[in-house]
Order: structure tokens, then sequence, then C-alpha cells
């Protein structure tokens, strides 16, 4: 196969690939974040703590984690189908690739906001700042580096995905590389679309590490210590202005 042959497969792989890669990430970014959030709002010592809603929705996580995606394909056949109308090509790949994503991503935000300084969501409290205030103002922006680093390796892990829904007619790079690469014996093309998948998650993972480190070195020369300080301060502040009324 020459590379006029293979230059508008490839070019429509690559589009197909970027289109459920992406419309997945938005999903799985638009549902997991605040499901990450509520797993640690909900959890002991949370600040809306229910034990049940957190073991519930835990236990929903854990499953959508534990499950292959070739294996949740083929469960949501039936649902792909009611949604999309169809169960291949690439609109059909995006509903389990999103739905894949949506649990990987909600541990990724749970453990990045469990990092965040509980200094700075107790000064808040006193202050009488609200639940949705702490997490807007306070939870969110100071696990924004984490969470950048976790929509990256959300990213990469669709890319993997998205290659696997080829083989079952999502269409993409994974598809080009099975129907040419394996089973027209292609190497050429095999190799290609090998080079295309490691060049791309190089540099989606070059680009999330420098939005993290970006984020996190402006973050880190205010520090936690001076931000408290500062609502510590207006705190003060006002009390003082309460007793002198």
């Amino acid at each position: 196969m020459t590379w006029s042959e293979m230059q508008p497969l490839l070019s429509q792989a690559c589009t197909d690939t970027l289109t459920m890669v992406v419309w997945s990430t938005l999903i799985a970014v638009a549902v997991g974040l605040p499901l990450g959030v509520l797993l640690v709002l909900t959890d002991r010592g949370g600040l809306v703590q229910n034990v049940v809603v957190n073991k519930v929705i835990g236990q929903i996580v854990n499953v959508g984690r534990s499950m292959p995606f070739i294996i949740l394909m083929v469960a949501l056949m039936t649902f792909t189908r009611w949604v999309t109308g169809t169960t291949i090509g690439t609109t059909a790949a995006i509903v389990p690739l999103a739905i894949g994503g949506i649990p990987f991503f909600a541990r990724l935000v749970e453990t990045a906001v469990r990092e965040v300084d509980n200094g700075l969501v107790e000064a808040v409290q006193s202050m009488g700042g609200s639940t949705w205030t702490i997490v807007r103002k306070v939870l969110v922006p100071e696990a924004l580096p984490s969470l950048i680093a976790s929509t990256t390796t959300t990213i990469i892990a669709l890319i993997g995905y998205s290659a696997m829904a080829g083989t079952v007619g999502g269409g993409g790079l994974g598809d080009l590389a099975v129907r040419y690469g394996y089973q027209r014996f292609e190497t050429q093309m095999m190799w290609i679309t090998v080079a295309i998948l490691a060049v791309a998650i190089s540099l989606i993972q070059f680009a999330g590490d420098f939005a993290a480190r970006s984020l996190h070195s402006r973050g880190a020369r205010s520090g936690p210590a001076p931000r408290l300080r500062l609502l510590k301060a207006k705190e003060s502040a006002a009390a003082d202005v309460s007793k002198a009324a």
C-alpha cells in the first residue's frame, strides 16, 4: 500500500479518534468532577457527611472501574443503541468511552481534592462560608494542578480505550490497525498507527505536565500559609467590626 493510499485512511482514522476522545473526555470530566467532590464531601468527617450516599456512589464507581472496557462495551450495547440508534461507528463508541471514563476520573478527583489543606477549609467555615463556597473557592482551585494531571491521565486512558473500541467497529486508529495491519498484513500501516498514537500520547502528557507544573509553581509562590493567614486576618477584622458595633 502506497502513502497516497494510506493518507486518506489515516486522516479519517485520526479524525474519528479525536472526536471520540474529545467528547468522551468532556462528558467524563463534567460528570466525574462532581462525583469525585461528592465522594469527599459525604465521607466520614466531610462537610455534608452521609455514609449511605458515600457508600452507594463509591460502589458504583468501583464497579465501573473494575469492569474491563471490552466487556463494558458489550454490556452497554442496548443502552448505546437507545442513545445513538446504532452500536457501531464513532458516535456509538462515545457512549461506552464516556461511561468508562467517568468512574476513572471520579476516583482521581477524589484523591486530588483530599490533598487540599484542611486549614483553608476550616478558615472559610469559621467565616461562615457555605459548602458551595468552600467547593468553589477552596477545594477546586487548590486541587487544580492535580485535577489537570488527572485529566491528562484520563485522556491517555481514553485514547487506549478508543483503540480497543476500534476492534469492534468503533472506527478510529484501532479499527485501522486491525483491518489493515492485522487482517490484511499491512505491517507498514500498523507501525504508522502505533507511531501516531505514541506521538499523540507523548504530546498530551507533556502539555498536561507543563500545565500542572505551571499552576503548582504559581500556587507555591503564594503558598497556602499566606492565603490562610489572609483568611484569618479577614476573620479577625470582621470580628473586630462586630464587637465595635
